[in-house]
């Protein structure tokens, strides 16, 4: 994932993952896909499928093989990170995001 504008989004794609598990299971393919519609940009498999393999080692995700596809699902203790990273980045960032709702939500500035 390319470094726009000084920022490196990939720290958050651990998240991202985790965040799109929660609401239903999908292969690597389809993470892919909706992370690419809200970021922009798709990631690789080679960005992807390493993260995907670090969360199934922390037992974050499993991952169940049909056919020549692994899909993908968030485990109990997934539920649970996901829970407190968005309570941990809703604390840490809401003055930032309420501060560019009252400009023009999601525009360049």
């Amino acid at each position: 994932m390319k470094r726009k504008y000084g920022c490196d989004m990939r720290g958050m794609l651990s998240f991202h993952i985790l965040w799109l598990l929660s609401k239903k299971p999908m292969h690597g393919e389809q993470l892919a896909e909706e992370i690419g519609n809200r970021r922009g940009e798709k990631p690789k498999p080679g960005t992807i499928y390493p993260a995907l393999k670090d969360l199934k080692e922390k037992r974050l995700i499993k991952g169940e093989k049909k056919g020549k596809t692994v899909v993908y699902s968030i485990t109990p203790e997934g539920r649970k990170t996901v829970r407190y990273a968005r309570d941990y980045f809703c604390r840490a960032f809401e003055d930032i995001f309420e501060h560019y709702k009252k400009i023009k939500p999601w525009t360049e500035h």
